[in-house]
């Protein structure tokens, strides 16, 4: 794509590798240009690579300067990037004919390096670390907490007392809580045998990880392992046919299947159960520098699933006003496989 214009600081850190709220950046003809205010230069300055670094206390003039000065007819741009009034005043009194491409530089980077990949794995194991300091706090003091001071302490685990970024607020649910896919924590206190749902990740270089696992509440054994026992038969039964739909989608992705057939994958192993309705979203997103990217792993999709792409297998059944289970790892295909991250 030889001229586009980003604001998107993720989407800007990938061609710059470095980003900050307030910038315009440019690539016109294969020049590069980092347009900031004078809170981030010197940073962007030390930090960009293949760019020119331009100071401005108006970002959007400077960027139009730059257009006329190069005389650019064309310039890409995403629209879901754009505010209305941002590009309203860029456009104004300029000949540069802009052209809306949606999520391009997630298209871009859809297919990771194999260095993106390494951190992506740090990331992961960073992220399972936190699970595993969380699953010890649970264990030990967990007996009889509220969801929402289990969520501050999900927050303190998985960022290692601040060390680490969040991928996004984590989820911390338990029972009936748990069957809203994204639930927010409420006073509800934990109990001997109930069940709990917990999703979390952490950044590691501004690389993602997402992870989500359930578990019960057995204050003596607790922990995030795939192998759970649950008192409950029902918690029991779900589980186990949610962690069978999972892994029946990683043993058998491959590239060459198309996004569409990963989603069936674990769709008609719930659906032949009888839970169909009760999986109300899509197996899985890409993983990245944003938290959700492409490939979208959902059955509408015929993206073709290629080596080095990265993302999540999370089939979940939710029963609503009892309890609701997702399994959710973050793959990347390898040799034509899905590999756990």
């Amino acid at each position: 794509m030889k001229n586009f214009i980003l604001l998107d600081e993720n989407a800007v850190y990938f061609e710059a590798k470095f980003s900050c709220d307030n910038v315009i950046f440019l690539s016109l003809n294969n020049d590069n240009y980092f347009i900031t205010d004078a809170r981030y230069t010197t940073e962007a300055t030390e930090l960009v690579k293949n760019c020119e670094v331009i100071e401005s206390s108006n970002l959007i003039q400077t960027a139009k300067e730059i257009l006329i000065k190069n005389k650019i007819k064309k310039i890409v741009f995403d629209p879901n990037d754009f505010k209305y009034s941002t590009y309203i005043n860029i456009t104004q009194d300029l000949k540069t004919k802009f052209v809306a491409i949606p999520s391009f530089s997630k298209q871009k980077r859809i297919i990771k390096s194999d260095e993106e990949i390494k951190l992506l794995k740090k990331a992961a194991k960073l992220g399972r670390a936190g699970f595993k300091d969380l699953a010890k706090f649970i264990r030990k003091n967990g007996y009889k907490q509220t969801e929402q001071f289990l969520f501050f302490k999900g927050i303190e685990k998985m960022s290692q007392s601040g060390k680490l970024d969040l991928s996004f607020d984590p989820i911390i649910a338990i029972n009936e809580n748990a069957a809203k896919p994204h639930a927010l924590p409420t006073s509800k206190k934990l109990k001997k045998d109930d069940l709990i749902l917990v999703d979390a990740g952490v950044k590691y270089k501004r690389y993602c990880s997402d992870r989500t696992c359930v578990t019960s509440a057995n204050f003596e054994k607790l922990s995030f392992k795939r192998d759970q026992k649950f008192k409950n038969k029902k918690h029991q039964k779900i589980y186990d046919l949610v962690y069978k739909a999972q892994l029946n989608a990683i043993e058998n992705a491959k590239v060459g299947m198309k996004a569409s057939q990963i989603d069936a994958l674990t769709r008609n192993v719930i659906e032949k159960a009888g839970y169909g309705k009760y999986f109300i979203h899509s197996t899985g997103h890409g993983v990245g520098l944003d938290i959700h990217e492409f490939p979208n792993i959902n059955s509408r999709s015929d993206v073709i699933i290629e080596d080095n792409m990265v993302f999540t297998i999370e089939p979940g059944i939710y029963l609503p006003k009892e309890f609701g289970v997702r399994i959710e790892d973050t793959v990347v295909m390898k040799n034509g496989k899905a590999v756990i991250l």
